[in-house]
C-alpha cells in the first residue's frame, strides 16, 4: 500500500473541486488554508511546461510556506529539486512551482511579461485590488493542455479586507458562484459574449480535525484572544478583525428607526434650521467624494448624502474633471429636498486650492455655471482621525454623535474596513480607499469635540474599571462585594 504524504479534509476537498476560474478560501485560522493551496498547486505537475506561483506579501513570510512544501513536496515527489535563490520547484517532468512576493504595488512589474497557469494568494488580504487583478494578465497558458486559474486563502484584516469583502463575501452567500458577465468588441466591432466565476469556500478551525487532534490547546489559543481577533480568527467574522481602526463602529439595522446604538439610520427630514455641510476630497484617477452633512443644536453630525467618484472596481475612479464635478454637485443641491434652497458651506482638502501647476481645482469648480466654493479643511491628520473616534463612542442613552443615512452605501462600505498603516501606528493606512474618510474628517474638524467615555451597552459581561456603575448601578451590583 502506497504511503499518503498528505490527504485532503472533506473542508478542502470541497475547496479543491471547485470549478470557477477564481476561488477563496478560508476566512478563520487553523482551517488548513496554505496546505489546500500548496496541493492545488501540484494538480498539474505532470505537464511538462506547467508554470504555477504562490504569493505571499513578503519573502520572509514565505519561508513558512516554503519549509511546509518541503513536507508535503519532497515524499511525494523524491526527484523533485527546491531552488533556494530562484525560491523554485521543479518537479521530474519538468513543471515548475515558484514561491513570489509583492511587498509593493510597484512590485507587480516584476512579473510582466510572465505567464502562470495557476496563481495563487496566501493571505489575499495583505495584497491590494490593483496587486490582485494585475495577475489576471499573467494567468494564462504556458502551453497546451493546462487548466488557467486562480485561487486564495485568507482571514478576515490587512489593507486589503475591505475589496475582498466585497468581491467574495457580502456578493453573494458561502458555496454561492457569482458570475460576471463582459462584452468585447473585436476588430470588426463585433461583440464577443465572456464570463467568469468566482466563489466562496468558508473554513474554520472546526473543519480542520486533524489540527485539533494533534493540538487540542489550539481551540484554547483561539478563544483567549481579544474579542475582534476572536471573532475573526475563531468565526471568520468579516466585521470585526485585527488592525481595525474603528472598532467603535455599529450598523444594526434593528435599530435604523429609533436610532439608539447604531450609526447607521433611516433618513429622516432635515429641520430647516440646521446647518448643511459640504465636504470634498478631490480624486481622479482615483475616487473623489463628496458628501452632505447635516448639523444638529447639540453638535451631532448626520452624513445625509454622498456622491462618490468610483467606477465599480476598487479604490479606481471615475476620471472626472474638477468642473465635471461641480456640475453634478450643482444638479444635486438644486434636485435633492434635503439641500434645494440650503445655505451650504463647502470643506475640502487644501491641496484643492493649490496653483503651483496651474489653475487650482478649487477654481474650476467656482466658475460659473457651477459657482461651487470652498474653504480649506484642517488636515491635521491624528486630530482629525480622534474626532471619528470621539463622535463613534455612544452615550447612556445609545446616542452617538455622528449618523449616517443607510442611502450613504458607500460610507458604510468603506469605513468600517479601514486599517492602520504598520509603519504610522497611529494613523491609518493610506492605500486603502480612504477617500470618503478624509471628506468626513475635513467636516468634523469643523466642529470639534473633546473626548467622552464610550458606552456600549450590548456589551455587559465586564466592567473592572466600573465605567458603566454609575449609569446603570442595578446592572452591575452582582461585581460587587
Amino acid at each position: 500500500m502506497a504511503n499518503i504524504v498528505w490527504q485532503p479534509q472533506p473542508k478542502q476537498a470541497a475547496f479543491m473541486a471547485r470549478s470557477e476560474y477564481e476561488c477563496l478560501y478560508g476566512g478563520a485560522a487553523g482551517g488548513g488554508k496554505s496546505d489546500a493551496l500548496l496541493a492545488e498547486a501540484l494538480r498539474q505537475v505532470h505537464i511538462p511546461h506547467y508554470r504555477a506561483i504562490i504569493f505571499r506579501k513578503t519573502y520572509p513570510q514565505l519561508s513558512e510556506l516554503i519549509d511546509r512544501s518541503r513536507a508535503i513536496y519532497s515524499p511525494a515527489f523524491p526527484r523533485a529539486r527546491y531552488n533556494q535563490t530562484e525560491h523554485c520547484w521543479t518537479f521530474p517532468s519538468g513543471a515548475k512551482i515558484y514561491f513570489g512576493s509583492m511587498q509593493y504595488t510597484k512590485d507587480r512589474i516584476n512579473y510582466q511579461g510572465k505567464r502562470y497557469d495557476f496563481i495563487a494568494f496566501d493571505e489575499l488580504t495583505h495584497f491590494t485590488w490593483d496587486e490582485y487583478s494585475y495577475m489576471f494578465s499573467r494567468n494564462r497558458p504556458s502551453g497546451p493542455g493546462t487548466r488557467v486559474y486562480m485561487r486564495a486563502s485568507t482571514n478576515p484584516g490587512g489593507i486589503g479586507h475591505g475589496w475582498v469583502k466585497d468581491r467574495f463575501i457580502t456578493v453573494a452567500p458561502p458555496l454561492t458562484p457569482v458570475v460576471d458577465a463582459y462584452e468585447v468588441p473585436d476588430p470588426s466591432g463585433k461583440l464577443i459574449q465572456l464570463s467568469r466565476r468566482r466563489i466562496f469556500v468558508p473554513s474554520t478551525v472546526f473543519d480542520n480535525q486533524a489540527l485539533l487532534r494533534n493540538d487540542p490547546n489550539y481551540l484554547a489559543n483561539l478563544a483567549m484572544l481579544p474579542e475582534a481577533e476572536r471573532n475573526a480568527l475563531l468565526y471568520g467574522s468579516w466585521d470585526s478583525f485585527d488592525g481595525q481602526v474603528f472598532r467603535e463602529w455599529r450598523n444594526d439595522p434593528q435599530h435604523y428607526d429609533d436610532q439608539r446604538w447604531t450609526h447607521v439610520i433611516d433618513p429622516f427630514p432635515i429641520p430647516k434650521h440646521w446647518r448643511i455641510y459640504r465636504g470634498f476630497d478631490f480624486g481622479y484617477a482615483k475616487p473623489f467624494a463628496v458628501g452632505w452633512f447635516a448639523v444638529d443644536e447639540d453638535g451631532r453630525i448626520y452624513h445625509i448624502k454622498e456622491y462618490y467618484g468610483c467606477n465599480g472596481t476598487p479604490n479606481t475612479g471615475v476620471k472626472l474633471n474638477p468642473i465635471e464635478i461641480a456640475a453634478g454637485i450643482r444638479q444635486m443641491e438644486a434636485e435633492d429636498p434635503m439641500l434645494k434652497g440650503k445655505q451650504i458651506a463647502g470643506i475640502a482638502d487644501p491641496s484643492i486650492f493649490d496653483e503651483s501647476r496651474g489653475e487650482s481645482v478649487a477654481r474650476m469648480m467656482q466658475r460659473p455655471p457651477n459657482f461651487i466654493y470652498w474653504q480649506g479643511g484642517d488636515n491635521t491628520r491624528l486630530a482629525g482621525k480622534m474626532q471619528f473616534h470621539y463622535r463613534l463612542t455612544f452615550d447612556s442613552d445609545g446616542l452617538p454623535m455622528f449618523q449616517v443615512f443607510n442611502t450613504c452605501k458607500h460610507f458604510i462600505r468603506t469605513i468600517p474596513t479601514l486599517v492602520y498603516d504598520e509603519s504610522k501606528v497611529e494613523d491609518i493606512n493610506t492605500d486603502q480607499e480612504d477617500h470618503i474618510y478624509d471628506m468626513c474628517r475635513y467636516v468634523m474638524m469643523e466642529h470639534p469635540l473633546s473626548p467622552r467615555p464610550n458606552v456600549d451597552m450590548r456589551k455587559l459581561s465586564d466592567d473592572p474599571l466600573d465605567l458603566y456603575a454609575q449609569a446603570h448601578p442595578d446592572k452591575y451590583k452582582f461585581y460587587r462585594i
